[in-house]
């Protein structure tokens, strides 16, 4: 039996280390991005995570390789804006990181009540959640209610098999990060290196591999008693609490 996933925003960073890690245990993938391309393996939708109907064919494609077990809600958009410059500025922002994973958790959840089949939901989340970062008012607030998404996901559909959970990033080295570093001069860089290993009681950024592992491990059967969980997969950072970003560190 093979099984197949939707994962969102699976064109780069985690969302593709994500795919690779299901396909390397044989499980069938579709990326569904704004980008037209996917890890080898994949199947590629393009569109907006967000979209109902371009889900719904990410959906589609899935169930056309496999039996459809599960959805990862990873999309993001990394932009933030002023609460005093309006509300539906910022109403539009915090639903650009928000509704794709409603979305997606609905539609999900909908095939797999229909299918009658257990399933697993996953979905991305930021230490920014628990404790905010100056700045990032709108993606803080997103990524606090898909936490409250997840946890009511899992209360609701626990009895029919559907779990849901969340994985909550602490600064991972994806190429996005890896822009912002070579954009520094020397200075700068080794500064920022060591923010970023302050931030982390292991001294260090994540990987998107160690992110993947944890995401796979949670849509597979060894995690079948596991739901409605937040875990941290940030190096130690949400336990340590420090907060050199208000000194110009770069958040994720």
């Amino acid at each position: 039996m093979v099984r197949s996933y939707v994962v969102t925003g699976g064109a780069s960073g985690v969302g593709a280390a994500v795919v690779r890690a299901l396909i390397e245990r044989d499980d069938a993938v579709v990326s569904l991005d704004l980008a037209d391309t996917a890890p080898d393996g994949a199947v590629a939708i393009r569109g907006s995570a967000a979209d109902e109907k371009t889900a719904r064919r990410a959906l589609r494609a899935a169930k056309q390789q496999g039996d459809f077990a599960g959805w990862v809600n990873n999309a993001a958009v990394f932009e933030s804006g002023d609460l005093h410059a309006g509300g539906p500025e910022i109403v539009d922002l915090i639903d650009a990181n928000l509704a794709p994973a409603v979305v997606g958790s609905a539609i999900a959840v909908a095939a797999l009540l229909e299918a009658g089949t257990p399933g697993s939901i996953v979905n991305v989340s930021s230490h920014q959640a628990q404790r905010a970062v100056s700045g990032a008012l709108a993606y803080a607030t997103a990524k606090a209610a898909i936490e409250g998404l997840t946890r009511a996901t899992a209360v609701d559909y626990g009895p029919h098999g559907i779990r849901a959970n969340c994985v909550a990033l602490g600064t991972i080295d994806t190429e996005r990060a890896q822009r912002t570093r070579d954009a520094l001069g020397r200075r700068e860089r080794r500064e920022h290196d060591e923010f970023l290993a302050a931030l982390h009681p292991l001294g260090r950024s994540g990987t998107v591999e160690e992110v993947a592992a944890v995401i796979a491990f949670l849509l597979s059967d060894a995690a079948a008693y596991v739901t409605g969980a937040v875990i941290p997969v940030d190096g130690g950072r949400a336990a340590l609490g420090m907060d050199p970003e208000s000194r110009g560190v770069g958040s994720s």
